[in-house]
């Protein structure tokens, strides 16, 4: 029965170890070399990340330019250069990110590999164990001829219950790291689905790029003299229409209860961009009215941020898409351009106009920090960036502009509409700078 026990023993100790020898050293070289290609990737994105730098740093130099169609070209030209830095990126991303998915397959397989072995190891210990048991220690004591085999053949018993319970909180750990190792799989396996949803976006960035400078060389004959006419008809434009809608707004009624929403100052939201830069202020609404030391600003119902187009736009607060919409789908309607419409759960919603591609759909929830769309120069601006907008909830709606006017000229087309005292400055609830 010793001998029956010393062999298990030393086969729960010995044969996992040498009959796993081969596969885990051919498993950790795997691993090993896609670390290794994971690091290379790594070096490949810092490069990238400086090309991308450079081009925004350029773009802002346009940007600060007189606003002339070769400018305009050469924003254009620009943008699309650094949107196919950011494509690359994303390809890097997406590449490095299928690595990693791989490297964790790979070690959820290997640690698999070591729990069924440690189980079957443990399992042979307690057989020979439960063996052992059957006899008392009387019949272990006569068995021996000499007192000094009976104390051997006790130490060997103690022996092999302490590597038992090795064994267990080995099998323990593979256990919990195994669980590790399959979530960091799931949220990788989310990374990877978010960063292809990306590439196909930044690819349509592109495409709009194309066809925007298209239209425009069109629509002006490459002459500058067409380009300037072209500015001054779309802001005549965008302002007839601003002045339509602040008419129909202003016939809205709604009375505010403060309880409804956050206390001002209290920064609920995020910012919707990476990189704050600030182009123009909330001001000239009747929330502004009534702080006119602080907004004595032209009338503004929001805060724009400016960036390059194909910047993500991020959700500042978790909440619910109710709507998007695109004014440029009807011709002539010089507004928001692509926008969309969130609500969220603290009374508020929020609005984000003028993007070049619309990443969300009504219905869809959304949480912090998710991309929700790009910054694009749709409706009419003056070049790319993100106009934000605050809202009190239970005060805004989605309506058709033939609703608001029909001079307007853009018919169909839809729009987030509230009183003014529901418009709400959105520095209010940003972090402060």
């Amino acid at each position: 029965m010793q001998k029956r026990v010393l062999v298990a023993f030393i086969i729960g100790l010995v044969l996992p170890v040498s009959f796993s020898y081969t596969h885990h050293a051919l498993a950790q070289s795997e691993i090993t070399e896609l670390r290794d290609q994971i690091l290379e990737r790594g070096d490949r994105l810092t490069d990238i990340e400086a090309e991308i730098a450079r081009f925004e740093a350029e773009l802002l130099e346009v940007g600060a330019e007189k606003q002339t169609l070769q400018s305009a070209i050469n924003r254009l030209e620009t943008e699309r250069k650094k949107v196919n830095a950011e494509i690359s990126k994303t390809e890097s991303l997406i590449s490095s990110t299928d690595l990693e998915i791989n490297q964790i397959i790979l070690e959820v397989s290997k640690t698999e590999a070591d729990l069924e072995r440690t189980e079957a190891a443990i399992g042979d210990i307690i057989r020979s164990l439960y063996q052992a048991g059957e006899q008392s220690m009387v019949e272990v004591l006569l068995r021996n001829q000499r007192l000094s085999e009976f104390w051997t053949e006790i130490d060997t018993f103690d022996s092999i219950k302490s590597e038992m319970a090795y064994k267990v909180a080995t099998l323990n750990q593979l256990q919990q790291a195994l669980e590790e190792r399959q979530g960091l799989s799931e949220s990788k396996r989310n990374d990877l689905s978010s960063l292809k949803d990306q590439y196909t976006d930044q690819n349509s960035v592109l495409v709009n790029s194309r066809a925007e400078q298209a239209e425009l060389l069109s629509a002006t004959r490459n002459e500058e003299a067409e380009y300037q006419a072209l500015l001054a008809a779309q802001e005549a434009a965008r302002e007839e229409i601003r002045r339509e809608l602040r008419d129909f707004e202003s016939k809205l009624q709604f009375i505010l209860d403060p309880n409804t929403i956050p206390a001002p100052g209290t920064p609920v939201f995020n910012w919707p961009v990476q990189n704050v830069i600030i182009t123009q202020l909330f001001g000239g609404t009747e929330f502004a009215a009534r702080n006119p030391g602080i907004y004595g600003r032209p009338y503004h119902p929001g805060v724009d941020f400016g960036a390059p187009r194909g910047t993500p736009i991020l959700a500042p607060l978790a909440g619910t898409v109710r709507a998007v919409g695109n004014t440029d789908a009807v011709p002539g309607c010089f507004s928001w351009g692509k926008w969309s419409l969130i609500d969220h759960a603290n009374g508020l919603s929020t609005m984000y106009a003028h993007q070049d591609v619309i990443g969300v759909t009504p219905g869809q929830k959304v949480s912090t920090g998710e991309i929700i769309g790009y910054i694009g120069n749709t409706g009419l601006s003056t070049g790319p960036h993100l106009h934000f907008t605050v809202y009190v909830k239970e005060a805004v709606s989605v309506r058709r502009f033939n609703e608001i006017k029909a001079v307007t000229g853009c018919g169909p087309a839809t729009t987030p509409t509230a009183a003014t005292s529901a418009y709400i400055d959105p520095m209010l609830y940003l972090p402060p700078r």
